[in-house]
């Protein structure tokens, strides 16, 4: 009969959920906790199990006392598994199945794409396969789905002019995605249940088998047969699956201990039971020195993870012989407090950088909240500051994780703060950009101006539009970077076509002087020298051509303008004096020569209409007075005094009545030359 056949333990499945990393970048906050309450738990809690243990020890059952009286050399099969008490089964994750795996970069498809993928690994694997895959493909859709918002409320905003009434575009296929995560999330909730399913059929299965090994103790059969059956429960307890972590302890030690009764019930060879002893010290001598390489290798949570899955292995291994047990507890022991301590430090050391990342990453928000505070009203600053926050953003992101209780809260802070600034920014240029394009209406419009006046020969009023375009065009302030040097560029050829060809004219100016003062002392010969018909009308025909042809000659050197302009008039008024015409007469024929001069010479065309507006102006005066003077004569009493008076009055009011006679003949000559 091979004891050893009896005594062997399944090895526990491989626990996913125990720590495992090797640095602390690998370290979640999530699972930090957790870890240091593992550490504390095998760390404090050994020294007072094994207490436990020991006092156990010295406190046998009765049954283990007449054992030990009657057969000293069978004692040691007493107590075997009491150390196993302070072993506590490793945490059992939900998601045991789902290995460590390289995750494919799914920042460069597109919501649609990832739609696929999603779909994809839902229909073509396991679901306790995939939730690594799943919550990378959903950070980065929902990412792309917020840049989309993103952008589609700026361009809403450079439209409108504010996010009011703002209202994002339905999506089919963010519809479409989250169908699939509900599908995930149905499919998730379905696998845990089932897990917790087979943990209860599990322990029900376990303490069936603790029931079956109780019943083979004082049984009548053959022994052969009993450890046939004890064989086949072992054998089903090897095959039984995991059962809920609070239950782990107590079953396993209502295993062991019924496992210790019925090798008492039994009573092994003395010889067969101390080759099985013997085999599981040497296992547990390997499990000990492996161990002790845990203490100095790299990777601190890796090795905790391991020491896990070796206190599995110890628990699995059966009994040692009483003189070496303490002895190779103490040695396995001694290691796992040495791990756990520099796993335990670990985390303190981890706590500690996560401290200083919190201090560095309150410094961070601080920096982009006093530049919030700033007030920027020019582009240059808005872009020196956003590449300030950028560049802060950069630094962030080489900064650790914060404490898990404040990391969430600092990263609001931060964002919250980026954000502040950024949709500042988005409005300033937003608000800018409405400016620029009506300054960018504006300038257009004084192009148009300045187009239409660049071809003007009237230098000096031209000139002076010129100036007061430029002028207003410096009021104007920015417009749109990419239409500034476009609109620039207009203007001012069409301001520098004008001032070249006003240029190019005065460059001769002296030469044409002379030239038109030549041309007037012939002409003022010309007047001088004119004899008269006794056709008044035919002379003063001929008299306002020589007027006309003064006007269109041009300018003289300044120093004989008045000279010339004198012996002129002298010379055209001596023959109006010597044809004896009515001053009235003379006055509307020397004014209609005036606006016919006027309407031919573009430069002189513009003042018909200031001409009129005096004229009207006068008439209403002069009609004032009329009504004065008719009202004042009332007043007079009827003596040769008065009488004077009211003449005077009346001689007034008949000058005012021609007056307005003759404005009126001149606003009809105005009116002929308009129509």
């Amino acid at each position: 009969m091979n004891v050893n056949e009896f005594n062997e333990k399944p090895k526990m499945p491989e626990n996913d959920n125990s720590p495992a990393s090797e640095d602390q970048q690998n370290v979640s906050d999530d699972n930090m906790q957790e870890q240091n309450e593992t550490v504390n738990e095998n760390a404090t809690g050994s020294s007072l199990n094994t207490d436990a243990a020991a006092e156990e020890q010295q406190r046998p059952t009765e049954n283990h006392k007449k054992e030990a009286e009657s057969d000293p050399e069978d004692s040691s099969a007493s107590g075997t598994f009491s150390e196993q008490g302070e072993l506590l089964p490793p945490a059992q994750s939900p998601y045991e199945d789902e290995a460590p795996e390289e995750i494919e970069d799914y920042s460069k498809l597109s919501k649609d794409q990832l739609t696929s993928e999603l779909e994809r690994i839902l229909n073509d694997f396991e679901v306790q396969k995939i939730r690594q895959r799943v919550e990378v493909i959903k950070s980065q859709f929902y990412k792309k789905h917020q840049r989309d918002v993103a952008k589609e409320k700026e361009a809403y905003v450079e439209e409108h002019g504010d996010e009011k009434g703002f209202q994002s575009t339905p999506d089919s296929t963010n519809d479409a995605f989250n169908k699939l995560m509900q599908l995930y999330k149905d499919k998730r909730i379905e696998y845990l249940a089932k897990i917790e399913k087979t943990k209860e059929d599990n322990r029900k299965e376990r303490e069936a088998i603790i029931e079956g090994i109780k019943a083979l103790i004082n049984q009548k059969e053959s022994l052969n047969k009993t450890f046939d059956e004890f064989r086949d429960l072992q054998d089903r307890w090897k095959n039984a699956g995991k059962i809920a972590q609070g239950e782990m302890r107590e079953v396993w030690e209502k295993y062991h201990f019924a496992v210790e009764q019925f090798y008492d019930f039994v009573k092994i060879n003395k010889e067969l039971r101390d080759l099985d002893l013997k085999k599981n010290l040497e296992t547990k001598i390997k499990l000990c020195e492996a161990a002790e390489k845990l203490v100095v290798a790299d990777g601190v949570v890796r090795a905790f993870k391991t020491l896990q899955e070796y206190h599995q292995q110890w628990r699995e291994i059966g009994p040692v012989p009483r003189e070496q047990r303490e002895e190779i507890w103490d040695r396995f022991k001694n290691a796992t407090v040495s791990i756990n301590k520099r796993h335990q430090e670990f985390f303190e050391n981890l706590k500690k950088d996560q401290q200083k990342n919190l201090e560095a990453k309150e410094e961070l928000c601080k920096k982009v909240e006093e530049i919030n505070k700033l007030k920027l009203v020019k582009p240059k600053k808005w872009e020196e500051k956003s590449q300030e926050i950028i560049d802060i953003q950069k630094l962030w992101k080489t900064i650790g994780f914060a404490p898990k209780k404040l990391n969430n809260e600092i990263y609001q802070r931060f964002k919250t703060a980026c954000d502040e600034f950024f949709d500042k920014k988005r409005d300033f240029f937003a608000e800018k950009h409405s400016e620029e394009q009506e300054n960018l209406d504006k300038k257009t419009e004084l192009c148009i101006q300045a187009e239409a006046k660049k071809t003007s020969s009237d230098w000096k009023h031209t000139t002076e539009e010129f100036i007061k375009l430029q002028k207003e065009w410096k009021k104007v302030g920015p417009v749109p970077r990419r239409n500034s040097e476009a609109i620039w560029k207009r203007f001012r050829a069409a301001c520098d076509h004008f001032f070249e060809a006003k240029k190019g004219f005065f460059a001769n100016a002296d030469q044409r002087y002379e030239e038109n003062l030549a041309k007037k002392m012939e002409l003022i010969d010309n007047v001088k020298n004119f004899q008269r018909t006794n056709d008044d009308e035919a002379d003063l025909k001929v008299l306002s051509d020589f007027q006309k042809e003064w006007s269109e000659i041009g300018f003289v050197p300044f120093n004989k303008k008045e000279e010339v302009q004198k012996e002129f008039r002298q010379a055209v008024n001596k023959h109006f004096d010597s044809m004896k015409i009515e001053d009235g007469k003379r006055n509307l024929m020397n004014f209609r020569n005036k606006i016919e001069n006027w309407s031919d010479n573009p430069r002189l065309k513009r003042k018909i209409g200031a001409e009129r507006n005096k004229i009207i102006n006068t008439i209403k005066e002069l009609e004032n007075e009329i009504t004065l003077y008719d009202n004042n004569i009332g007043f007079f009493s009827n003596s040769k005094s008065s009488n004077a008076l009211v003449e005077d009055i009346k001689n007034k009011i008949e000058r005012a009545k021609k007056r307005i006679l003759l404005l009126r003949q001149k606003l009809d000559v105005l009116d002929e030359t308009d129509g």
